[in-house]
């Protein structure tokens, strides 16, 4: 599903994100990433959606080498990629549902099917009710779950979140993992960046802990949280 391969990634400035990050994941795991802030959590992540390439070393998402992949081609690779972030990045003169259908109008779906999809998609995440409503209308758990239902909405195998729960309370943290879990348990793949140590640690998936830019460790069970800073990347 994800591998890297000696991967680094250096900026104009200099700046070394990425160092050498060698990992895979597999078809239908879920697993965490997390580090101190500038670790290169958010880089990795943008690698893998193609809004940043490698300097060296090979990335391979869905059996594509992301190396090799054409600017032509970068809206064919996203459309199986679902994207979460912590700011939401809604429309906010637009409604719930209009949000969720943004991809699939992109994508050119027809009338009837995106009304299906979205539809389905929002009850997913609990807000079917609210399709009409304005994001600026929602709390910000609400809105966090308008940006699941959107990056969902055309069913792709992998998901990537970028500190989904940065924002939100513990409850309504736990709330949007256990909507991960249920994404997970019908063969989503997910990876989720997060600096929540206690949130990693209650849910017992594998983490990779990042810093400085390289990938420092790789555990299948949890970390304490003594053992890497809990700033946002």
């Amino acid at each position: 599903m994800i591998e890297f391969a000696e991967v680094s990634k250096r900026y104009p400035n200099g700046q070394e994100a990425l160092k050498k990050v060698s990992f895979e994941i597999a078809d239908g795991e879920m697993a965490f990433l997390t580090g101190h802030s500038g670790a290169g959590k958010s880089t990795l992540l943008k690698l893998i959606c193609l809004m940043e390439r490698a300097t060296s070393g090979q990335v391979v998402v869905n059996n594509k080498n992301l190396n090799r992949t054409s600017r032509r081609k970068i809206p064919s690779v996203r459309r199986n990629i679902g994207m979460i972030f912590q700011d939401h990045r809604l429309l906010f003169d637009r409604s719930v549902f209009d949000n969720v259908a943004l991809p699939l109008m992109i994508a050119g779906y027809p009338h009837r099917e995106i009304g299906r999809r979205v539809r389905a998609s929002l009850d997913k995440v609990g807000l079917l009710s609210k399709e009409k409503y304005s994001p600026i209308m929602l709390s910000g758990g609400e809105q966090q779950r308008v940006g699941i239902a959107r990056a969902v909405v055309n069913k792709p195998p992998l998901l990537l979140a970028d500190e989904p729960t940065g924002n939100l309370d513990p409850e309504l943290s736990a709330e949007i993992m256990h909507l991960f879990e249920q994404f997970n348990q019908v063969g989503v793949s997910l990876l989720i960046a997060s600096h929540d140590l206690s949130l990693i640690a209650q849910m017992h998936y594998r983490t990779l802990v990042m810093k400085e830019g390289r990938l420092v460790q790789d555990q299948v069970d949890t970390i304490t949280s003594s053992e890497e800073g809990s700033d946002e990347s």
